[in-house]
């Protein structure tokens, strides 16, 4: 294997290993916030939440930040339309950090340092795209294996 290859690997196992930690930090945080989970407030416990904070139409916010943190956390998993996905994770983020947190940076103090932390490996994500080690590079190779055996079938026939 040569060396560019193997790094390239190294650099396609980064990414699936962050993306399988920060996808299942995203689906745990939006099942607690749409289905209660994981002792979760719900959505009601969490629209309730954001109206004390003043977020203009708390039940709509707390439908899209919970949606986009569990639909986007399992697109994040899968790597399927990740560069999609992480906009409004990051946009959730920023307004977790600076509404929420925003008086104090330490986590020790309920601070934003998590939420922060999120958004910029996400806002990474979104530039580097999920890599080779996802359900998105699995199919485009499908496809693209499937195109050429078609164009193979065709050649061969237009030769004969």
């Amino acid at each position: 294997m040569k060396k560019t290859n193997q790094n390239s690997v190294l650099v396609d196992l980064g990414l699936l290993m962050m993306r399988i930690m920060i996808g299942v930090v995203f689906l745990f945080h939006g099942s607690q916030k749409l289905f209660g989970a994981f002792e979760g407030s719900g959505m009601d416990g969490f629209a309730a939440f954001l109206g004390q904070m003043e977020v203009p139409y708390p039940t709509l916010s707390a439908y899209l930040a919970g949606l986009a943190e569990f639909v986007g956390g399992l697109m994040v998993l899968t790597g399927v339309g990740l560069r999609l996905a992480v906009v409004p994770m990051i946009f959730t983020m920023l307004v977790a950090s600076f509404m929420v947190h925003g008086d104090s940076f330490s986590l020790q103090k309920g601070g934003m340092e998590y939420s922060l932390t999120l958004a910029v490996i996400l806002a990474g994500m979104g530039l580097t795209g999920a890599g080779r080690f996802s359900a998105c590079a699995l199919f485009s190779h499908k496809a693209e294996r499937a195109a050429e055996s078609f164009e193979q079938t065709n050649l061969s026939r237009v030769e004969t």
